[in-house]
């Protein structure tokens, strides 16, 4: 038997029993006739004493000899300690080692496994086994279990049924790009991997299974960013016979459920807002609403004078931003600078501050006297004591600067509190996007997505404003979960992928299982599916998904642990029928 208890377990109470403990050195203190060492395993730490007047001088001089992280094994009896630690559970007792048995030694690692560690996030991510032994780590891994067990608890106990979908799958020319898999069997075929299970648990309400759900890998080759991974986790959910209500109701349940039950907090309110109103509004389709600063548009009270570069811009937008009306000269002019920088793309920002006076001062007074800036207060719904910022340019790309600004402000202001949750439904996403590159409309979604009934006139006139039935949950200022009400008749399928420049044969080869399963009486049916990954990050706390995740990529997609990806043999090619270049 390693061990008889965890090295968190042990407390007063304890006291005189003969305990065996397994684990890793976290530190030792020598002081000659007595010596310390934290022993530590998943559940905790737990001190270990030796002294000469009680320990047996190899036991001693073999404890001396510890270095961090050996993997021991000791027996001995629990005492009472004399300076005790109120930091730690463990900290009312110490075990007095009779028996010290080094399991296996250790070199010393390459940074401390500490909570606060002098190691940095690439060498952390190189040596992520022992970066997983630190707490920050450990706990956020063992969060995420307990955020995966409550959604399997509340969804089963709402009769949906857990059920696999396969992860070889036919490669689709819709959404991300896919990573592929050559099949030696079949020699210039290729597999993909699942961007997500969509048609197969669509296939499944068509089966009959009217509540799927599954805790999924899907993979996308795309771009990376600290939110976003090559392999990431889905909670994929598909119900039949429901409207989008039943479908938001379940959703806003199972959120409800995961705070209660993590955080003890109770959420009443799941405010809804059309894509259209986020945009105006917030310049973005996932807004953070734990704080205001909402976008109020100046067109009509700012391109009036000679302004120039007011009365050229498609948008005029602005916010006030409460009580920055004292802002110096430099932490205005840091705000300019920071909305300049290339990321953000601004070419300046005009300020006006309401002074608590009642009157205002602005970069721009030689343009605008007290009763234009007056309507502008009006307008961003700004107060005295307040700061109004204004963005103008092309009405898109200055809604996101504006987004931008607004999203940094709330972070430098403390507005974006962690243990604050603000939970948001956004509906009525446009059906289909134009992209310039391909000059052809793309599904906002997905081509599986159901236009609105009242909308449906407009797809051959002027499809970019048929709206969908398709929603995004929102959670502090990120999207969590998006889904919609499915296509389930074949001839709105068909229609659909016309819209989407598919030829009749295209759409057969690349979904004709699906066309064919919809003439098998397929149930209107619909769906959601949360990411894993970014939920469980917000529920703890953050915002980056790394640490919520046991063996993350890095930004360039690299797996620098094992050192993936990899070439491999010219056999291996060979063998796949692959043609290996040599340079």
């Amino acid at each position: 038997m390693y061990r008889s208890h965890n090295c968190g377990e042990l407390r007063i109470a304890d006291v005189d029993s003969q305990v065996t403990l397994s684990g890793w050195v976290q530190k030792s203190r020598d002081k000659g006739f007595m010596a310390w060492v934290d022993l530590r395993d998943r559940y905790g730490v737990t001190q270990l004493i030796f002294d000469d007047s009680r320990t047996d001088a190899s036991i001693m001089q073999a404890a001396k000899s510890l270095g961090r992280e050996f993997v021991i094994q000791v027996k001995g009896t629990v005492i009472e300690r004399e300076s005790k630690n109120a930091n730690m559970p463990t900290g009312d007792i110490e075990v007095l080692v009779t028996e010290l048995t080094v399991l296996n030694e250790s070199q010393t690692p390459p940074f401390t496994i500490e909570d606060e560690t002098d190691g940095g996030e690439d060498i952390r991510m190189k040596y992520r086994y022992l970066d997983i032994r630190r707490n920050p780590v450990k706990n956020s891994l063992i969060f995420r279990h307990k955020v995966t067990q409550e959604v399997r608890n509340y969804l089963s106990n709402l009769d949906f049924c857990e059920i696999e979908t396969p992860y070889l799958i036919k490669s689709t020319p819709e959404g991300a790009r896919d990573f592929v898999v050559p099949s030696r069997m079949n020699p210039g075929q290729f597999y993909a991997l699942p961007q997500s299970p969509q048609t197969f648990k669509q296939l499944l309400m068509v089966a009959g299974m009217d509540k799927y759900f599954q805790i999924v890998k899907c993979f996308r080759d795309e771009d990376l960013r600290a939110d976003r991974q090559p392999e990431f986790t889905q909670i994929d959910c598909e119900m039949s016979f429901i409207e989008q209500e039943d479908i938001l109701q379940v959703f806003e349940g199972l959120t409800r459920h995961l705070l209660k039950e993590i955080h003890h907090i109770e959420i009443d309110s799941f405010p809804r807002m059309t894509y259209d109103e986020a945009m105006r509004t917030y310049g973005n389709d996932k807004p953070d609403i734990r704080f205001g600063m909402k976008f109020g548009e100046l067109n009509a009270v700012a391109q009036h004078k000679e302004f120039a570069i007011f009365n050229n811009a498609e948008l005029v937008v602005g916010i006030a931003v409460p009580g920055a009306a004292l802002y110096t000269r430099k932490q205005i002019d840091g705000l300019i600078d920071w909305v300049k920088r290339p990321q953000v793309g601004a070419s300046g920002m005009v300020y006006c501050k309401y002074e608590n006076d009642g009157t205002f001062k602005s970069s721009v007074d030689k343009f605008y006297d007290q009763a234009d800036l007056a309507k502008w207060a009006e307008a961003t719904g700004a107060n005295p004591g307040d700061l109004i910022l204004i963005l103008s340019g092309p009405a898109n790309q200055t809604r996101s600067q504006l987004s931008a600004l607004r999203m940094e402000l709330g972070n430098q202001m403390g507005l974006r509190k962690p243990n604050e949750f603000a939970p948001l439904w956004v509906i009525d996403f446009p059906l289909l996007e134009w992209d310039e590159d391909t000059q052809r409309y793309h599904a906002m979604h997905h081509p599986f997505t159901s236009p609105k009934k009242e909308d449906m006139h407009l797809l051959d006139t002027d499809p970019g404003k048929v709206r969908a039935n398709a929603y995004d949950l929102v959670l502090n200022g990120n999207e969590i979960g998006g889904g919609s009400i499915r296509i389930h008749d074949k001839e709105t399928q068909a229609l659909m992928f016309k819209h989407l420049g598919f030829t009749p044969e295209q759409a057969q080869d690349q979904f004709g299982f699906l066309m064919n399963a919809f003439q098998y009486g397929a149930p209107p049916h619909g769906g959601l599916a949360f990411g894993l990954d970014r939920l469980t990050a917000i529920l703890g706390g953050q915002e980056t998904i790394r640490d919520f995740i046991a063996f993350p990529k890095n930004n360039a997609g690299r797996d620098v642990m094992i050192d993936a990806p990899a070439s491999i043999d010219a056999s291996q090619l060979e063998e796949l029928s692959l043609a290996l270049q040599v340079k």
